[in-house]
Order: structure tokens, then C-alpha cells, then sequence
């Protein structure tokens, strides 16, 4: 009996690719199309079906909570997420691996909403994959024990629901709720009411020339066409790609103990209303160009002089590890006031639990112990290994391993290279 092995099927090469004619190129991308559909919803009935099987046993459990008999009232709530793990903060289709995700599981599981779509919710940033947040903030109507009419008397704010504590006991151990803020104007919203968001990107020094860099972000402040300076997202309709950045500075953040200094770790900071889709990281890559000494602190003065430079340079963007949503400031009044004349604030105090707070404290201190062991223990291996290391000029790689993509041996200036 004849036995067929089905063998693994390379992937074509770029010069197999143009050897195709247009027909044959034609077939090869709907079959691939075809396949990806195919994959797709593959992925999502193993997504639902697992969604499905967890609800039945929630509701095996448990009956179902009658919202028609509760009170609602309109919060912010403020969290923070090491983003590491996760595929961005929005859901998607095709994953579960998403901050919004769990988010929104938690939600219904401790029965402070009903649904997303009944919940009047807005979100205040939305981050990328693998990117963390210090201070994210959404809005949304959630259950309340107490009448609307009621619900901003301060005796009844400190009986109120223990929101974060109640999340946190269904949260994954890298999302933690910080704080909630009770609202006095239901259309206030996380997202349209944000006045400003501060981005920090943590490096370590290296050799990096930290003062070029300094004369580089000078040219970044004010409002200035980034399209040279982020990844286009027009499939979504970006086509407007001027956006202000009201400050950037480069701060030390800690201190190795080292005499070099090259292991200190420092941080970009940069603030503004609104940011492009992985601007800041594109920002990051062209300053460590700068601080390497392979381009001039002019450089990003052309990349924003778009008259002269219409395309983008094709240039690897910086790691998505180091970047932190690290803290967004709120409007006093909404944009969807009523009465814009009232001066009282739509903001009121955040409101924080010392027992929510103590236990998040000492769940980062064990966090922060495990990274930190592993670091030092890293730290004293390279420390030896440098001690042994006779070589003329000093290893410095630790920021221009912040750069992704394949390094050729020979640079090529950005403003030499091909355009996007």
C-alpha cells in the first residue's frame, strides 16, 4: 500500500515571487486570501465556543442578575496594565489576549454592567500591542446602590460599591483598577474630555550621545505635520497627520551604582493632546539614530519639513517594551455641557481604597522583586564578563538594542534611503 507524505510547503521567495506572471501571482494571493479567511474564522468559533462554554457555567452557578431593579450612575475609572503580554488595549476579532477583553469580562462578572453596548463607554487612550499604561482611564455607567438623586452626597461615595476591589478580584495579576471618580454629567467622556496624554519610552543610556538628542526634540515642539514620524494608518481614514506636541524632555530615571553610567536608565516624555498610530516610537528610533552619532540632530527637522521630504524614509520603528501611557489629564467641563457658563467643575476627587491600594502596592513590590532579581543576576554576569573582555573599544549596545529590524553593516543615512 502506497503511503503519500504531505510535505511542508516553503514559503516563495522574493525572487520565486517575480519569476510569476500577473495571472499566476493573481491566484497565488486569492488562495492565500482564501486561506486567511478560512484561518480566521477558525479562530473565531474556538473564541466563541470557549466564551460560550464560560458562560454556561457561570450561569449554571449563578442566576441571572436583574439590572431592571438597579441604580446606575456615570464613573471614570483609572487602572494601570503592563501591557507586555497582551495584543494591544481594543478588542479584536481574532484574540482574547486584549486589555479591553478582560476588562469587560471582569465588568459583567462581578455584575457592574450589563453589556459594552448598554454601558455608555469610552475609552481614554488606545495603546498597541505589547504597549503598558500607568493611567488609563474609561467612562462608563456602572451599577450603584444608591439613587441617582443621592449619589454625590459624600456619606454615600464612602458606602458606595468598592469598585476597583471588586475588579481586581477577577483581574489578571498584570491589570489592576487604581481609582474611580464619581461624575456629575453622564456625557462626560474618557476620550473626547481628555485634555492632554504623557507618553514616557524608557531607555538605558548606552553610549548614547543623550545631548544630540536633546538638540533633536527641540524641533518636535509645536504643531507640526508627523507623517515622517508614525506608521499610516489611512485603512482607518487618518489622512490628517498634524498633531502638537506641547513638551518633550529626556530625564534620568534611575541609577545603576556603576561608574560608566551606561546602564543608568533614562525616559523620553512627551505631551500632547493627541498622538498618531506608533508615533512616539518612530519619534524614539530617529532620536537613538542621533544619539548614536549615525545622524544629525537636523535630521528631524527635515523629516517634519514635509514640502521637501513628502514620503517617509523606510526605517525600523523602536521596541514596543519600553513605552508607557503614563498619565492623561481631564477637562473641568465636558464638551457636552449644558450650561458652559456653570463654573462648577464636571471633575470631582478621585477615590481610593487603602485596601485596594495596599494590596496593589505589595503586588507590585513582588512584580518588581522577580524583574529585579533576574536583572541584577544578569547585571553581575555582565559585570564579570566585561571585567574579562580585552577588546579595544567598550561593548555600549544596551539602547541600540531598542531598535527593531535587521541592522546592515554598512549605514544608510536616513534621508538616503528608499521612500515609503
Amino acid at each position: 500500500m502506497e503511503v503519500k507524505v504531505n510535505k511542508k510547503v516553503k514559503s516563495a521567495t522574493a525572487d520565486e515571487l517575480q519569476s510569476l506572471t500577473k495571472e499566476e501571482l493573481i491566484a497565488k494571493i486569492t488562495q492565500l486570501e482564501a486561506h486567511n479567511s478560512q484561518l480566521k474564522s477558525i479562530v473565531q468559533k474556538s473564541l466563541k465556543s470557549r466564551e460560550e462554554t464560560t458562560q454556561t457555567k457561570a450561569t449554571k452557578k449563578h442566576r441571572p442578575f436583574d439590572f431592571s431593579k438597579c441604580f446606575k450612575r456615570h464613573i471614570l475609572l483609572r487602572f494601570y496594565y503592563l501591557g507586555w503580554d497582551y495584543q494591544g488595549f481594543a478588542a479584536q476579532e481574532d484574540s482574547i489576549e486584549t486589555i479591553e477583553h478582560h476588562l469587560f469580562t471582569a465588568l459583567k462578572k462581578v455584575c457592574l454592567i450589563e453589556s459594552r453596548e448598554t454601558s455608555n463607554y469610552n475609552r481614554c487612550g488606545r495603546t498597541d500591542k505589547g504597549v503598558s499604561a500607568f493611567h488609563q482611564v474609561i467612562s462608563l455607567d456602572v451599577r450603584s446602590k444608591f439613587r441617582p438623586e443621592d449619589q454625590l452626597d459624600d456619606n454615600k461615595l464612602t458606602s458606595e460599591l468598592d469598585y476597583c476591589s471588586m475588579l481586581n478580584r477577577v483581574l489578571p495579576e498584570d491589570i489592576r483598577c487604581l481609582a474611580w471618580m464619581p461624575m456629575v454629567n453622564p456625557a462626560y467622556s474618557a476620550r473626547f474630555d481628555c485634555r492632554s496624554r504623557t507618553y514616557r519610552y524608557f531607555f538605558p543610556r548606552g553610549n548614547l550621545n543623550i545631548s544630540a538628542m536633546e538638540e533633536s526634540i527641540c524641533h518636535l515642539v509645536g504643531t507640526h505635520d508627523f507623517r515622517n514620524l508614525c506608521k499610516m494608518d489611512v485603512g482607518n481614514g487618518v489622512v490628517n497627520f498634524v498633531r502638537s506636541i506641547d513638551e518633550i524632555r529626556i530625564l534620568p530615571s534611575q541609577g545603576d551604582g556603576y561608574s560608566d553610567g551606561s546602564y543608568d536608565m533614562m525616559y523620553v516624555e512627551l505631551r500632547g493632546k493627541a498622538f498618531l498610530w506608533h508615533q512616539v516610537r518612530c519619534i524614539v528610533a530617529v532620536l537613538l539614530l542621533v544619539g548614536q552619532g549615525k545622524e544629525e540632530p537636523s535630521v528631524v527637522k527635515e523629516l517634519l519639513d514635509v514640502e521637501k521630504n513628502p514620503c517617509k524614509p523606510q526605517y525600523s520603528m523602536a521596541s514596543d517594551v519600553p513605552l508607557n501611557l503614563y498619565e492623561c489629564l481631564f477637562n473641568e467641563k465636558s464638551n457636552e455641557s449644558n450650561d458652559r457658563e456653570q463654573m462648577e467643575s464636571d471633575l470631582r476627587e478621585w477615590i481610593y481604597n487603602e485596601d485596594n491600594l495596599r494590596r496593589t502596592i505589595s503586588e507590585l513590590q513582588g512584580m518588581w522583586m522577580k524583574h529585579s532579581v533576574k536583572t541584577t543576576m544578569i547585571r553581575e554576569m555582565l559585570k564579570t564578563l566585561q571585567d574579562v573582555y580585552a577588546g579595544e573599544r567598550p561593548i555600549c549596545d544596551q539602547a541600540v538594542l531598542l531598535t527593531q529590524g535587521v541592522r546592515s553593516k554598512e549605514y544608510c543615512p536616513l534621508l538616503q534611503r528608499q521612500r515609503c
